[in-house]
């Protein structure tokens, strides 16, 4: 078997693979690749498909698919599978990080002491406690920062089209419900031509004036101009994200010059610790093929 890493994954995969066959992050040997491992760096188009004749197996470390193109692989008979379960824990836990980092003035405050600036009475907080958090999604990432987040006191509830009840969050009959009542709005859906730009001018002025927005699902979710325009105005109060429109983001993206945002390089799910459940995900799935 040979097995093409295309992606960063944890120093120890290729070793673990070796039982399995060649093992190589060459790209030039995608020709002769029947395994192609990626993350979200890697696109798999079809283009990239009629390079590699001898692929019959795609594995995404990670949640979602929207970096492979499912139908040239089925048209080809070539096998798509990911990662979902391996990446809750690291993605929720950054959620919440940015959640906390927001309104805790993390950024202001350190920047400030490397200024020799001491903002004690400058920088004030506010907390979580009590506060209403609206989950738009809420699968297996969206559960688990759903359970942090009743850890902190806060009110959770949720839309998910595919989800009627839940244990943790309480579930609403629609995504404007959400909207106007959150305080925090985290964002856990996939990107499909329906959540494509959803959250735009018109889903700004539904939302509390001053909500804060923490994305770490999927950039093209939100209409970027949009959310500028939402933040100079103060009808969003600020926006935390991991993810965006590409990797890295145009220069001229709105939101890099925007005020109140918080901007992190797509590193949810690059915890050690889930790269090496990932790890042992691929191992399982290559076991069970033989």
């Amino acid at each position: 078997m040979k097995i093409l890493i295309a992606d960063a994954f944890d120093a120890s995969l290729p070793g673990r693979l070796a039982p399995f066959g060649d093992v190589t992050g060459d790209m030039g040997k995608l020709p002769e690749a029947e395994v192609l491992l990626i993350r979200s760096k890697t696109k798999v188009t079809k283009e990239m498909l009629g390079g590699a004749p001898n692929l019959k197996l795609v594995i995404r470390g990670g949640v979602g698919l929207d970096n492979v193109d499912k139908e040239a692989c089925k048209a080809r008979g070539i096998e798509v599978m990911n990662t979902p379960k391996a990446s809750s824990v690291a993605v929720a836990e950054l959620a919440m990080a940015l959640m906390l980092a927001v309104p805790n003035r993390l950024v202001e405050a350190h920047n400030g002491m490397k200024e020799g600036k001491f903002l004690k009475k400058e920088l004030k907080r506010t907390e979580l406690y009590q506060k209403t958090l609206g989950l738009l999604g809420i699968g297996l990432i969206g559960t688990e920062v759903a359970k942090r987040a009743k850890a902190f006191g806060m009110k959770v509830i949720a839309y998910d089209p595919f989800v009627l009840n839940h244990d943790v969050a309480q579930i609403k009959h629609s995504m404007d419900e959400v909207l106007k009542e959150s305080d925090y709005l985290s964002i856990h859906t996939p990107l499909t031509d329906q959540t494509k730009g959803m959250l735009n001018r018109d889903a700004f002025a539904k939302m509390k004036k001053g909500v804060i927005i923490v994305n770490t699902g999927r950039g093209k979710v939100v209409a970027e101009q949009d959310l500028a325009d939402a933040l100079r105005s103060g009808q969003v109060g600020a926006y935390a994200t991991d993810v965006w429109s590409s990797d890295p983001p145009p220069p001229d993206s709105p939101l890099l010059a925007a005020p109140n945002v918080l901007m992190t390089p797509h590193i949810g799910a690059s915890s050690k610790e889930n790269l090496l459940r990932i790890g042992d995900i691929v191992v399982e799935i290559l076991e069970k093929r033989g």
